[in-house]
């Protein structure tokens, strides 16, 4: 338990770091690719833009003012870990999803709070984070055991 907690806390540590020493970030996460959520409920399409290098998953869709109903972005922790999130200078509400190696919902944070340094844990090993806008997650009937497929995700496996 020691050691799951360790990796979360230096892996909050830095992304502090990185947000530190880039406020504003390295320009958004240009590159799209579309990502299908299937489900008891329903199955959901959107076109996500992919966060992979450190400086991309630090800045998120921080300083971001809107969102595309449809639109997102995944973030790839490069392995099933302990990963915290926050909402810094995130002015949207969003859902997150976090998500196995094997693409399957494990916790899903709905409706958090914009700009709130409040920690966001995953409660489970995760290797991605899905955020999408806030109350996605319930207005389309999305929860944990639901399976995340298509380019965005599939492509960084």
């Amino acid at each position: 338990m020691l050691s799951q907690s360790f990796r979360a806390l230096a892996g909050l540590i830095l992304s502090l770091l990185i947000v530190a020493i880039f406020p504003m970030g390295c320009g958004s996460a240009a590159e799209t690719k579309p990502l299908s959520i299937v489900g008891e409920k329903a199955k959901s399409e959107f076109n996500v833009e992919v966060a992979v290098s450190p400086q991309e998953r630090a800045k998120g869709l921080m300083f971001r003012r809107a969102m595309d109903d449809n639109a997102g972005m995944i973030f790839d922790f490069g392995g099933e870990q302990p990963v915290s999130m926050w909402m810094r200078n995130t002015y949207l509400s969003l859902d997150m999803l976090f998500i196995r190696e094997n693409g399957e919902i494990g916790h899903i944070a709905t409706d958090t709070t914009p700009l709130s340094e409040t920690i966001i844990p995953s409660r489970i090993d995760a290797r991605f984070v899905l955020e999408l806008k806030g109350g996605t997650s319930r207005r389309l009937g999305i929860q944990p055991g639901d399976m995340v497929s298509g380019p965005a995700i599939d492509d960084l496996r």
